[in-house]
């Protein structure tokens, strides 16, 4: 029966087009990582001011992304997408020219605004427009492509800023962008109608305020005090704005984004999964890489190569997972993908002190194997678990979790590591101690993501 079942060629050009888009903003903060140094030096910059290159494209992506379903109900999908294709265009002309920091900067922020449009609007085109049975191949082949640019970013940003310099960064994905405008031009279509929302500007700046402050805080709990303005203080602000944000969006009948979902406890278990799971995927991406280079001496560009094999493995079983799931429902992908993920994290949890590098290689290659299969499907199988209008609304506070998720993730395992650096620098053992106690936290996330798959997760997509 699945084999009788085509998704139209315009559907898979339209999802082509948004997830290239999606995999350009992800190759350039990953690969702009591996350049900051040259830019320390071009433009006369500190670390902590070269840092906003990353965090300022994270912000603006966090802030933009829960406007999604407010976009996506109120303007036709293909003129949201030439605005966000555009906006990139423009940002990564302005980056590849650049001549101060400061234009550097908007560059990256107009990027963020691209990239927190088309995220969610590619999942929305696959809810929405791909056939019920291959909803789950698509969502994983959507993964896909936003998963294997952070497997590749690292050793494509190494190998164009050694031979060509780091503007070439920005100059190479400009014919992927034309290639993603012109796909989108031909395949983009207007299933939904358009209703035009009410803008609820105050929920708006609730979603930045609360943004800025957590983003801000977490980022600075690892070289600031925890009771300081910068990290206790800013945290505060968020989470005031996050408390206020929900009581408005559970008072107006028209909120920026439905908090009333998470009364769908089904719904509130998946979303728990998919945060966990974020947010230990963000810390190894911070704690490996850092321990390749100072515990056992190699270069970055060593150690883009060394996690490389791990990403391409769990990009590689995204949309195995998802044809899984088309097949067999969402139980047997989840929970083969969460039982790897644990293995993987107990690993490495006993053997922190002495992971040599052909260790790291195979264990990561069973985490993100796991993780890939588990991802999408989680994706698809918390917006089955919601009526149909309710999906963009879905859609748009997964993306946004993945966002925090993924701020928080990385600056909890950066404090615990340099709490354990504090007094002896960044030393080989203090590094690998402060490495083994952030593996102890993730593996108390990845016990509670098996027990909340086993409790949430249903044998069959809810009908």
């Amino acid at each position: 029966m699945h084999k009788s079942v085509k998704i139209p060629r315009k559907v898979i050009a339209a999802v082509v087009a948004t997830g290239l888009m999606s995999f350009c903003g992800v190759i350039v903060e990953t690969a702009m990582n591996i350049s900051f140094p040259k830019l320390m030096a071009e433009f006369n910059v500190t670390t902590n001011v070269v840092q906003w290159m990353t965090s300022i494209y994270l912000l603006i992506v966090a802030i933009i992304v829960p406007l999604s379903a407010l976009l996506k109900k109120s303007f036709p999908t293909k003129k949201i997408f030439l605005v966000a294709n555009l906006l990139f265009i423009s940002g990564v002309v302005i980056d590849g020219l650049a001549q101060n920091f400061p234009l550097l900067l908007l560059g990256r922020a107009i990027q963020g605004v691209g990239t927190g449009i088309a995220l969610p609007l590619m999942f929305n085109i696959i809810m929405e427009q791909v056939p019920r049975e291959k909803i789950g191949l698509m969502m994983g082949f959507g993964n896909l492509i936003t998963e294997i640019a952070p497997a590749v970013g690292p050793t494509f940003g190494g190998i164009v800023i050694a031979s060509l310099g780091w503007r070439w960064i920005f100059i190479i994905l400009l014919p992927f962008l034309v290639i993603s405008l012109l796909a989108g031009i031909w395949g983009i279509q207007q299933k939904s109608a358009i209703e035009r929302q009410r803008f609820d500007l105050v929920s708006c700046l609730l979603i930045a305020i609360m943004f800025t402050g957590l983003v801000v805080g977490f980022s600075n709990l690892s070289s600031t005090p925890l009771i300081s303005l910068m990290s206790g203080g800013m945290l505060l602000i968020g989470l005031v704005a996050m408390a206020l944000l929900s009581w408005r969006s559970l008072s107006i009948s028209q909120p920026v984004l439905e908090f009333r979902l998470f009364a769908n406890h089904r719904f509130a278990g998946h979303i728990l999964i998919f945060f966990l799971t974020q947010m230990c995927s963000l810390g190894f991406a911070f704690l490996l890489p850092n321990y390749i280079q100072l515990v056992n001496h190699n270069s970055a560009l060593i150690a883009g190569l060394i996690v490389m094999p791990a990403g391409i493995g769990g990009a590689v079983c995204a949309p195995i997972g998802g044809r899984l799931l088309d097949k067999f429902g969402p139980r047997k992908p989840i929970v083969t993908g969460s039982c790897l993920m644990l293995l993987a994290i107990l690993c490495f949890a006993l053997m922190a002190h002495h992971l040599s590098n052909l260790f790291i290689t195979i264990v990561y290659v069973f985490y993100m194997v796991g993780m890939g299969m588990l991802m999408g499907t989680v994706m698809t199988s918390a917006l089955a678990s919601l009526p149909k209008e309710q999906s963009p609304q879905g859609n748009a506070i997964l993306n946004t979790l993945q966002q925090f998720a993924g701020s928080m993730g990385t600056s909890l395992v950066a404090m615990i590591v340099a709490k354990s650096q504090v007094g002896v620098g960044k030393t080989p053992a203090a590094t690998a101690t402060g490495t083994a106690h952030a593996f102890l936290l993730m593996l108390v996330f990845a016990v509670i993501i098996l027990l909340s798959v086993l409790k949430f997760i249903p044998k069959r997509l809810a009908k």
